[in-house]
């Protein structure tokens, strides 16, 4: 996965509050035990805490300005984000917000940008406190994407991704899928409280999963306000990755490996052979309207 070297970055996509404090209040799922249940639970590459209960029944303060705003220092170009994790998560950021912004007016529609908060440990949200250990999420209720770039670590060594720039890429996209998503009125279809194999809430994840290879689809042909594409190459192992991170983090998988046992009748995200088909069937497409997964 290559970036252009001479593209600017627009960080203003992105909040750094990694390093600082909550002001108020604390979340009550840390590591550890109440972490794992939150994963298997399905909070994992989805929507914000409140869906399971994870505050403390106070409101909590939004994320706050960081004054060490890293990303703001040092991610100026693509350069830096072929160099750094940090930027090249802010360069995809760029890259997914450009189709979305440039694909809803061909749709008759208007693309409304959400910002990514990177935070560390814990964030407070309009969705709720949450700690890391719930991995990436989208929260309707301030529209944002949260994301602990350590997740990406885990992705790998405790998750069994085989990792990759295009696999941490697959993880932002979908959650800007969820964002899609909320802007087109279907993300509360997740919200019935049903889950297993086809339940709203696993098409929900699908749909996500195939809008983030319908972005992958057209990523090196979206141009940014400069006019040229900021990514310049997908190669077939970083769709590799991505197929493969896709796979990792199904319900079956994450069941299996944490809890011995799999349990489809509890399913909020879908299988691993799911999870992956969804993803190639926007990969292969293209077109946001072969992601009906409620069909």
């Amino acid at each position: 996965m290559q970036f252009d070297d001479d593209a600017d970055l627009d960080t203003s996509e992105v909040q750094d509050v990694r390093g600082s404090r909550i002001p108020g209040g604390k979340a009550t799922v840390g590591g550890g035990v109440a972490g794992l249940i939150a994963l298997l639970l399905g909070l994992f590459f989805g929507v914000g805490p409140d869906q399971l209960g994870l505050t403390d029944g106070d409101e909590e303060p939004a994320a706050q300005s960081s004054s060490l705003a890293e990303v703001q220092q040092s991610c100026r170009t693509g350069k830096d984000a072929n160099a750094r994790d940090d930027c090249r998560t802010v360069a995809v950021v760029n890259s997914v917000q450009d189709y979305w912004r440039q694909e809803f007016p061909r749709r008759q529609g208007r693309y409304a940008p959400a910002p990514t908060v990177f935070y560390t440990a814990r964030v407070g949200t309009a969705c709720g406190a949450a700690s890391s250990a719930v991995g990436p999420f989208y929260c309707p209720g301030d529209r944002k994407v949260y994301l602990d770039l350590g997740f990406f670590d885990e992705l790998r060594t405790k998750f069994g991704s085989s990792g990759g720039p295009f696999a941490q890429a697959y993880v932002v996209a979908h959650e800007y899928g969820h964002h899609v998503q909320n802007l087109m009125g279907t993300l509360s279809r997740s919200q019935d409280g049903r889950t297993g194999r086809n339940s709203n809430a696993v098409r929900v994840e699908l749909q996500a999963d195939c809008y983030a290879g319908v972005w992958a689809h057209h990523a090196t042909g979206t141009p940014d306000e400069s006019g040229r594409p900021l990514i310049t190459r997908l190669t077939e192992a970083d769709i590799r990755d991505g197929m493969d991170a896709a796979a990792a983090v199904g319900d079956d998988r994450i069941q299996e490996r944490f809890q011995g046992r799999v349990t489809p009748e509890s399913w909020t995200h879908g299988s691993a052979e799911q999870r992956r088909t969804w993803f190639r069937q926007g990969l292969r497409t293209g077109d946001m309207a072969q992601c009906d997964t409620f069909r």
